[in-house]
């Protein structure tokens, strides 16, 4: 399985969206400063997730939300997360 995640700085208006295998362990990458792009908005929180079974799947619809940002706007206003 893969997993389309989206993370939310807890000190900064930033959002980050990945995939991996490993939600939790991502996770704990990314808030020990293991990411280059992330580790100056550290810590995080995971806010979504979805699951897909190949990571081609994974892959495109992280580019749909990182592409379109309304898309993006319109995922979090459902979660009421704006």
């Amino acid at each position: 399985m893969y997993y389309l995640y989206i993370l939310k700085s807890q000190n900064f208006k930033r959002t980050y969206t990945g995939i991996t295998m490993n939600v939790a362990k991502r996770l704990l990458e990314h808030n020990s400063g293991q990411v280059r792009s992330t580790h100056f908005y550290k810590p995080y929180i995971l806010i979504y997730q979805e699951k897909f079974l190949t990571k081609t799947e994974a892959r495109k619809r992280e580019l749909e939300l990182k592409i379109n940002s309304f898309r993006k706007e319109v995922l979090f206003k459902k979660l009421s997360l704006q």
